[in-house]
């Protein structure tokens, strides 16, 4: 690569290195870092990690930290890949043979899709496809020409649909299912860890900060000894722990009677059995 090469690839990695959290989403080194280098490098950025570590919500964080507008395609077990491009609502047409005028208009009858809708779109978006691992096994491949190529071609009106400006695609994951590696090599990837103490702490602040000290502290340990119980099915997530401190807060709990009472514990242990082991641990 040329020395002006490298500078003008530089430069564009730095200009593109804008996300950097937001008050609401309080966000690690790491994964600042894995957002904007795979902005940098128009890759699709694949964000993996358990139930309730802001996956979905770090979307939500880019577009407002970037100004952009935030298009979500939720995936579901039944989801095919191609009602993320578009749809020929033929029924439709159907009925406008009868009486209504323009029925010989095909683009009439052409829905685009999340995909397409980020595509078409006249400025650059945020598209988050999440929980892309409840589709079935084909799903991402499925994907790969157009998320490669940023374009997809419509039979009906013989149209190719090519994306105005490249999107910032965030894809989540939460690893019930394993990605082909074709589409695992067209990612960055990143694993979301459960948060730290230490970040944890930050991250119920931003939702209450002027919680008591001492109630934050009690609460975040009983959380956290519950967590490391090892036979817990569910471990509590983040949100989990911050309906807590808020059940907390409004029931007017005395910090020191956390950890005897387990006041609301139905709010971060949500399984029979674990509810069981936690009253067995003695914590």
């Amino acid at each position: 690569m040329k020395i002006n090469e490298f500078q003008e690839r530089n430069e564009v990695i730095m200009e593109n290195q804008q996300f950097q959290g937001t008050r609401e989403y309080v966000a690690s080194d790491e994964l600042m870092a894995s957002v904007n280098i795979a902005v940098a490098l128009k890759k699709p950025l694949l964000i993996k990690g358990e139930p309730g570590t802001g996956k979905t919500m770090l979307a939500e964080a880019v577009a407002k930290a970037l100004g952009k507008k935030l298009i979500i395609w939720n995936i579901k077990s039944t989801t095919k890949a191609q009602e993320g491009l578009y749809v020929y609502d033929t029924i439709q047409r159907l009925y406008g043979q009868f009486g209504e005028e323009g029925v010989d208009d095909i683009a009439r009858y052409i829905k685009l899709g999340k995909l397409g809708e980020a595509f078409d779109s006249e400025e650059q978006v945020v598209l988050l496809i999440d929980e892309i691992d409840k589709a079935d096994l084909e799903f991402p491949n499925d994907l790969l020409w157009e998320l490669d190529q940023m374009e997809f071609y419509i039979n009906e009106t013989r149209r190719t649909v090519k994306a105005k400006h490249r999107p910032i695609v965030i894809i989540t994951s939460n690893a019930e299912k394993e990605l082909p590696d074709a589409f695992l090599r067209r990612c960055i990837f990143h694993y979301i860890d459960f948060p730290s103490k230490e970040l944890m702490e930050e991250i119920v602040k931003v939702h209450f900060p002027n919680v008591e000290e001492h109630l934050l502290k009690n609460a975040m340990e009983v959380f956290y000894d519950i967590r490391s119980i090892r036979d817990i099915r569910k471990k509590p997530s983040t949100s989990e722990l911050i309906d807590w401190v808020n059940a907390l807060q409004i029931g007017g709990i005395s910090a020191d009677t956390i950890r005897s009472a387990l006041p609301f514990v139905g709010v971060i242990v949500k399984k029979d059995e674990d509810m069981e082991i936690v009253k067995q641990s003695g914590i």
